[in-house]
């Protein structure tokens, strides 16, 4: 696998992983126990980090990748070990 292909499907990985980790751990204002600011909506976050879901974002996307980088390499499961992704065969 080329590396610019690496560089590419790991942040498809990692924008995947940003959208999965991202209500981890999210309050909003009555559940942290403050009051809410005017103008915000009630399911606003109440401490939102950035960083942290970055973090999280990352840890999440890298241990995705390593997978399928292995599976690239070592073959563990390929589409014609899936029967229902497999083109009919004629």
């Amino acid at each position: 696998m080329k590396p610019i292909s690496i560089v590419a499907i790991y942040l498809l990985f990692w924008t995947m992983s940003l959208f999965l980790v991202l209500p981890w751990g999210i309050r909003t204002d009555e559940e942290a126990g403050a009051e809410r600011s005017p103008g915000h909506a009630e399911s606003a976050p109440h401490g939102f980090r950035l960083g942290r879901v970055a973090l999280r974002a990352t840890i999440v996307s890298a241990l995705l990748f390593g997978l399928f980088y292995a599976n690239w390499t070592y073959g563990w499961l390929s589409i014609d070990m899936l029967d229902w992704a497999a083109p009919p065969r004629r």
